[in-house]
């Protein structure tokens, strides 16, 4: 493994031992379970999925939304 990878995984350690300890074992289990790294191009997804929508759209959606 090189020195990057190294650190990248102390520090995921770390940060899972810290959020085990701030959220107790059985929140910590349950954030565990519904982790997922995804799958696809978000960004590509994203953009064909609001090709057709206006910032007008966007507004009276959130003025409907709130």
């Amino acid at each position: 493994m090189s020195t990057i990878q190294n650190d990248l995984e102390k520090i995921r350690k770390e940060e899972l031992k810290a959020l085990r300890e701030k959220l107790g074992l059985h929140e910590f289990i349950k954030l565990l379970q519904s982790y997922s790294e995804g799958k696809g191009d978000y960004t590509k997804e994203r953009r064909e999925l609001l090709k057709n929508i206006t910032k007008e759209d966007f507004e009276k959606f959130l003025a409907e939304n709130n």
